[in-house]
């Protein structure tokens, strides 16, 4: 019995040493523990990841360190991820990169929500195409620039955000072009029309009204965000993480 407590006790203590080895949960995505990224670099990735959060609900965080220590990167990240709680409660939609500078080691861990989407054989074609090749030369900004595209063309669409900041109309090019071009196509009938009789009235009252009218509907197009004009609004600043889960998905690498 006394051997047993004993056991206990080192494998408890042990447990309490790893939970003290993870930072403290902040209060945004991009988190680099070392000063290696700029600080231009980590607003660009932050504003990026915050986009697509927006966008889509899931929640890509990133931790920059100098080392694990005698832990698998694999189990680092995993227990991270969870500690932070990155994803939405429910969903389980987070994603959580560890770059663990002086080993040299780096782990993408996916919360159940995202497994579906990038699944492991995935997320170590990431690593190995997009994030080490730029490890290699240095350049780790480019490699979690080009390693979080890839994961984001991955996952998007998988959730949609309850209260999106914007919506794209999809298609909207085209058909925006086609109903241009009969709105100009209707308008210059009506001023041929109105102008007919030589006179100095170059739309009639009637013309005037549907010209207007046909105005209106141009500009409510444009306003609803039917493609017409450039992008919506610009997102806004974190606002935490949402309390997801992992379940061990993903993968790791060294360069």
């Amino acid at each position: 019995m006394k051997k047993l407590l004993i056991a206990l006790f080192l494998i408890s203590s042990s447990y309490a040493g790893f939970a003290q080895d993870f930072p403290a949960k902040p209060s945004t995505l991009v988190n680099d523990y070392t000063n290696t990224l700029s600080t231009a670099q980590k607003q660009q990735l932050e504003q990026k990841l915050i986009t697509f959060g927006d966008s889509s609900s899931t929640q890509i965080a990133i931790a920059i360190v100098k080392t694990v220590g005698d832990y698998d990167i694999n189990e680092y990240a995993l227990g991270l991820g969870r500690k932070w709680g990155v994803g939405q409660a429910g969903k389980n939609n987070g994603i959580m990169i560890v770059v663990a500078l002086g080993d040299r080691k780096i782990s993408i861990q996916t919360g159940y929500g995202v497994e579906g989407v990038l699944p492991d054989i995935y997320a170590k074609r990431i690593i190995e195409n997009d994030i080490k090749p730029a490890f290699k030369a240095g350049n780790y900004y480019q490699g979690l620039e080009d390693g979080t595209t890839s994961i984001i063309k991955y996952t998007r669409g998988e959730y949609k955000n309850e209260a999106p900041k914007s919506k794209n109309n999809k298609g909207g090019g085209i058909g925006s072009i086609v109903i241009l071009i009969v709105i100009i196509a209707v308008i210059v009938a009506l001023i041929k029309r109105g102008g007919g009789g030589g006179g100095g009235q170059v739309i009639g009252g009637r013309g005037v009204s549907n010209a207007l009218f046909l105005g209106m509907l141009l500009g409510s197009g444009r306003s609803s965000g039917g493609g017409w004009g450039g992008g919506g609004s610009s997102a806004g600043g974190f606002g935490g993480f949402g309390g997801g889960s992992f379940g061990g998905g993903g993968s790791s690498g060294s360069w």
